[in-house]
């Protein structure tokens, strides 16, 4: 037996309602109909991704970046133009757009400090 892979992408948030917002508004995700009462659940091909109230014991603002040491990259074909809703919205970008092997890729923090990259070619 072996591990096929990937099948699940989940983040703990502070505020699950204005997490799911934010990713709704700024990324464009569609929440699924499925899901537990604790999380959203977004409509994400082909690796399902959620949002999950902090779990027991979890504490964002301890002074570290969460997730640390993990990278966590979205496919979106209009990179520039979510990026630049982003800016608008004064979201901290962390790395400027740049076009490389990825397509045109940039990272930006979400609203609980987690660095997540987007690029346009899959």
């Amino acid at each position: 037996m072996s591990v096929i892979g990937p099948d699940f992408i989940s983040l703990q948030v502070s505020n699950l309602e204005s997490s799911a917002e934010f990713y709704q508004n700024y990324l464009g995700l569609v929440r699924s109909q499925a899901g537990p009462p604790h999380a959203v659940v977004f409509e994400t091909k082909p690796i399902a991704f959620a949002l999950r109230d902090l779990m027991p014991g979890t504490e964002l603002g301890s002074g570290t970046q969460p997730g640390l040491g993990v990278a966590l990259w979205l496919h979106a074909p209009d990179t520039q133009e979510i990026h630049d809703k982003l800016i608008a919205a004064g979201v901290k970008i962390t790395s400027a757009p740049i076009d490389g092997p990825f397509g045109r890729t940039f990272t930006f923090a979400d609203p609980d400090g987690y660095l997540v990259t987007l690029h346009s070619k899959a």
